[in-house]
């Protein structure tokens, strides 16, 4: 809103600009009206007749093109030239347009062209009580000492009102006025300062806490007010001092009390709170030998036994006990504590011998410990008996003087008593008697006596066949009732066999965990069951056994198609089942007879007509795999006939089988066999798959038989041409190269050598390739001595070479002998 008001506001100034400019001697501001409209008004609420008020024809709006073109608010009002009315045109707020500016007021311009004339309109928001009174906080607290001074002033936050005038905050009210009273100062800037005046004093001793109301009231008509909840918290000041519930305390205390007991409490009260009210005690007698005996709780004033007290050193002792608060208030009293004579020596047990384990097989009567006892007092307090608890297999007997004995009264099993703690109670004769116990812990160490137990004798688990070796299968589970070494309980398979094979073969058995995983991978139609022994051995020496069977139960996966018998299938034959062209409808015509090695509902087959050459015309089976036809046979209907039945188990997943049968629809065999040549021809009519095989197959024999026969043809043309030039009747004049004399004076070259020519259909592009000789020597041949070796060599010799079932005109080997 505020970027409206301010485009709104350029826009104006922009329209003054102009006018001033252009129509400055002419135009001048033809007449003025003014408004005035509560706000909070709703859209379309007419504000005033133009027209009326300003004397202009209705004709004169229109023709003059009449509209608003100046004003900071312009866009809250809208003019109807038709009416020639003034309306709002959207909702307003006077609190949003002009805050606290009183009066709220804005104006506008209307125009009108031909000639120019410019009307002035000032419209005024006339506020309504529409806001209440509000306080920034709801709750406010606030503290006050007790010994605040009567006219004491607080000063409280004022309330916000929104509204002007008459229906802004007029007044404050404050309630309760027991204590406080409200003093409302208002300046001469509408400022108000609201103070709260206590004019009655506080003790909180009586009253601690206060709960007042502030008001704020506006002036509209109905009023509207707000309200802020004051909590006054009276803070306590020193101002009582402690005082002791009695001055004389009396206690008593036996002279055998033991350091720590507890004697009396004092206790003094202080009506202060908090600080003012906190009580420190303390032991104010001059005396060393009190502090030393005895000494107090500063705060909870508990007397307690510090050292030894003896009735033959004092019977009696006085304490002078003193409570102060935290100002300094002091208060005081007398504390007399009694001390009565006891029997305070208790008689001490002591152990001159002691095992603290005991084997379960020890015999009845076994000593177990010597216990020594003495008393310090003298006469019959000195005298003392001695007794153990019932209900324990140990009995204790006096041997000698002061000396008693603990044996063994029954016999042990660790299994049911691992351990007895035997309780020794000394007890004297004094009045009253002392007693001592103390309690010794014996421990019943294990011996071997119980083999492992299984938690069944028979086992039973089961594991689906084709598992990976090594899958765990089940697990058995011993328990020894011994202990420690005793109750390792390992496990191990019995030396047992199954079908001539050992169970180790079979399954294997972790010694520790007692898990049992099969050694390989099972098959159900194989084997289906099978039982092992297994034993369990403790550790003990020598060691005890248990044992149990576990049968192991092969369960059937559905890893088996299903299997056609019937009908056969022949690879070199066609077999084919006729039907008469006057076969009823149902007519039988073969039935599909199939098995499958699992077992269950793995082993459920069903039959179902995959595909058929009129599917119209026979039906399968689905649980007997019977063949027959579904309407009456026509003349029409072909005479071959194939169909495609698929067997398929209920295993999860299914496994299937296929089965084509040859079906002839024919009266009479003689029918059958002129069509019989034909049905091996079209017995994979409709499989794309062999056909496209089959082509890729004869296209490579057609590449491969045309490489072939271009290969013989290059070498037959070659042939001829070399046996056209081997019959030419050029003479052969021998020659000997220059680089090639004869330095021996034997011939020509000096070593043997192999000459291999090769020769083309143009004899002079021809190669002899001559072969390493012997020694290190390299014979060089260059084009001229190459055609000078082949004139060298004999017609007739390379005749006769080609007469060799081993020679080709290709490859002629000439040798040369020395």
């Amino acid at each position: 809103m505020a970027s409206g008001t301010m485009w709104h506001f350029l826009k104006s100034k922009s329209f003054r600009l102009f006018s001033f400019l252009m129509f400055s001697y002419v135009c001048n501001v033809t007449g003025q009206v003014r408004y005035s409209v509560p706000e909070e008004t709703s859209k379309g609420f007419v504000i005033g007749n133009i027209a009326e008020d300003l004397g202009i024809d209705l004709k004169r709006l229109r023709g003059g093109r009449a509209r608003i073109v100046a004003g900071d608010n312009s866009d809250y009002v809208e003019l109807n030239t038709d009416k020639g009315t003034l309306a709002v045109s959207k909702r307003t707020d006077r609190e949003l347009l002009c805050k606290h500016i009183s009066p709220c007021s804005f104006t506008l311009e209307i125009i009108l062209e031909n000639p120019i004339e410019l009307y002035e309109v000032t419209t005024e928001i006339v506020d309504i009580n529409d806001h209440s009174p509000s306080f920034t906080k709801e709750e406010i607290n606030i503290e006050i000492t007790e010994n605040a001074i009567q006219g004491a002033r607080f000063i409280l936050d004022s309330a916000y009102d929104p509204d002007v005038g008459v229906n802004t905050i007029q007044t404050y009210t404050l309630k309760p006025t027991d204590n406080f009273v409200l003093k409302h100062d208002v300046h001469s800037d509408d400022n108000s300062n609201i103070e709260m005046m206590l004019q009655v004093p506080l003790d909180r001793e009586k009253k601690e806490n206060f709960s007042l109301l502030l008001t704020a009231m506006d002036g509209g008509n109905p009023p509207k007010s707000g309200v802020m909840k004051i909590n006054i918290v009276v803070l306590d000041i020193n101002d009582n001092a402690p005082v002791f519930a009695k001055k004389r305390y009396k206690a008593s205390l036996p002279e055998n009390a033991s350091k720590g007991t507890f004697i009396v409490k004092v206790s003094a009260s202080d009506a202060d709170k908090g600080v003012n009210g906190e009580v420190t005690y303390t032991l104010r007698d001059g005396a060393e030998s009190a502090s030393e005996l005895f000494k107090i709780d500063e705060r909870s004033g508990d007397i307690v036994l510090r050292g030894n007290i003896d009735y033959e050193t004092a019977k009696k002792h006085e304490l002078k006990i003193e409570a102060k608060d935290h100002g300094g208030l002091t208060d005081s009293c007398v504390v007399i504590i009694e001390v009565s004579d006891v029997n305070d020596n208790f008689p001490v047990i002591s152990l001159t011998s002691f095992t603290n384990s005991v084997p379960e097989d020890a015999p009845v009567g076994t000593t177990v410990a010597v216990i020594n006892i003495k008393d310090l007092d003298s006469g019959v307090n000195g005298q003392v008996s001695c007794s153990i608890d019932k209900n324990i297999p140990f009995v204790i007997k006096s041997s000698l003087k002061n000396y008693y004995t603990l044996l063994t009264d029954e016999s042990l099993d660790r299994e049911i008593h691992t351990e007895f703690n035997v309780t020794i109670m000394a007890t004297d004769e004094g009045s009253p008697p002392l007693s001592t116990t103390k309690t010794i812990h014996l421990r019943v160490s294990d011996v071997n006596d119980n083999a492992p137990m299984f938690e069944q004798a028979t086992y039973t688990a089961a594991v689906f066949e084709n598992n990976s070796p090594g899958v765990s299968l089940f697990s058995v589970r011993a328990t020894d009732a011994d202990c420690c070494q005793n109750s390792r309980v390992s496990y191990l398979l019995e030396e047992t066999r199954f079908n001539g094979a050992p169970a180790s073969s079979l399954v294997s058995i972790n010694a520790e965990t007692g898990v049992i995983y099969a050694a390989r991978s099972f098959d159900y139609e194989q084997l289906r069951e099978f039982k092992i022994s297994v034993r369990a051995q403790d550790g003990g020496s020598p060691p005890l056994y248990g044992n149990a069977t576990v049968q192991i139960t092969i369960q059937d996966q559905n890893d088996n198609a299903p299997q056609v018998l019937y009908p056969v299938q022949t690879g070199g034959s066609v077999v084919a089942e006729m039907v008469p062209r006057s076969a009823d409808i149902g007519y039988l015509v073969t039935k599909v007879v199939a098995v499958d090695g699992d077992s269950g509902q793995n082993a459920w087959l069903s039959y179902k007509l995959q595909r058929a050459t009129d599917r119209a015309l026979f039906e399968v089976g689905a649980q007997n795999g019977e063949i027959r036809t579904v309407r009456q046979t026509t003349d029409k209907d072909a005479v071959k006939q194939k169909l495609t039945v698929v067997v398929e188990d209920n295993g999860l997943p299914s496994r299937s089988a296929l089965i084509n049968v040859n079906v002839v629809v024919a009266d009479s065999f003689p029918e059958v066999l002129s069509e019989f040549t034909d049905f091996t021809r079209d017995k994979d009519y409709n499989d794309d798959l062999t056909f496209y095989l089959i082509l890729a197959l004869a296209v490579v024999s057609f590449l491969f038989i045309s490489c072939v026969v271009a290969i013989i043809s290059v070498k037959i043309y070659r042939w001829r041409q070399s046996r056209l030039l081997c019959h030419s009747n050029l003479p052969v004049i021998p020659y000997y190269p220059p680089h090639y004399g004869d330095t021996t004076g034997t011939g020509t070259l000096q070593r043997v050598y192999n000459y291999e020519v090769c020769m083309t259909t143009d004899s002079r592009k021809s190669d002899a390739t001559f072969a390493r000789p012997h020694s290190q020597s390299v014979l060089v041949m260059d084009p001229v001595s190459t055609q000078t070796m082949q004139r060298m060599r004999n017609k007739e010799m390379l005749m006769d070479d080609f007469d060799s079932p081993d020679q080709t005109p290709e490859n002629v080997h000439l040798q040369q002998w020395n």
